[in-house]
């Protein structure tokens, strides 16, 4: 079964957010594990990547359904039958399993706790509306979030059923790199990223796939 993986890196505080608070506490929370780690979830970061191959294929001028039969294969569609799911698995970007075994050993040791790690990794930061005729606060919109601090690394795995084709991993590749923002709060400074496409060694390949992508293109348009 071969594996590839999806390395993102945090250039700016990132909120992967699940939608809820604590009450008293905070307005909005990032996604969590057992043991307190923030993460990703795989169903979302295969959103964002298809999304971000459509945007880049519905630039091209010729041979535009090739590469759409291509993001049909590699993603799926919506509302995919047994035999017209995607041909990857996009697993959840999680910090490194060493580090999150580790933790987890201490957490059941009673060294640590889940509070400790996630408070470690997050910080909460708090925005309000100005307003624009007064310069005040507007009243009753102070809001508070936690954030995933900038400079961790997320590792996903990327699993075929079978050996995908250059094409596949060349719009994966693609597709890595035109990601830059993620999470909640992206349109507003937060979740800048940068991604990568690696082997199941950890070998950056993004940009073998990217200049195959360029050069099939530059091919079929000859």
């Amino acid at each position: 079964m071969p594996i590839y993986r999806l390395k993102i890196k945090l250039l700016s505080d990132t909120t992967f957010g699940r939608g809820d608070g604590v009450a008293g506490l905070i307005d909005q929370e990032v996604e969590q594990d057992p043991f307190g780690f923030p993460y990703l979830r795989g169903r979302t970061l295969k959103g964002l990547l298809s999304e971000e191959g459509d945007n880049l294929i519905a630039m091209l001028t010729n041979h535009k359904q090739d590469w759409e039969r291509v993001a049909c294969n590699l993603f799926g569609t919506l509302g995919s039958t047994i035999g017209t799911m995607g041909a990857v698995h996009v697993g959840d970007a999680s910090l490194p399993d060493d580090l999150r075994k580790a933790v987890a050993f201490q957490i059941d040791d009673e060294t640590l706790t889940k509070t400790e790690v996630l408070d470690s990794l997050t910080t909460i930061r708090r925005q309000t509306s100005i307003n624009p005729q007064s310069g005040t606060p507007d009243e009753g919109s102070l809001r508070s979030f936690r954030v995933v601090l900038r400079d961790l690394c997320f590792t996903a795995d990327l699993i075929f059923e079978n050996i995908p084709s250059d094409e596949m991993l060349s719009l994966l590749a693609v597709g890595s790199l035109a990601l830059r923002r993620l999470g909640s709060g992206r349109n507003r400074g937060r979740g800048h990223v940068q991604c990568t496409l690696q082997d199941a060694d950890g070998n950056n390949i993004t940009h073998r796939y990217v200049n195959y992508f360029g050069e099939e293109i530059k091919e079929k348009v000859a």
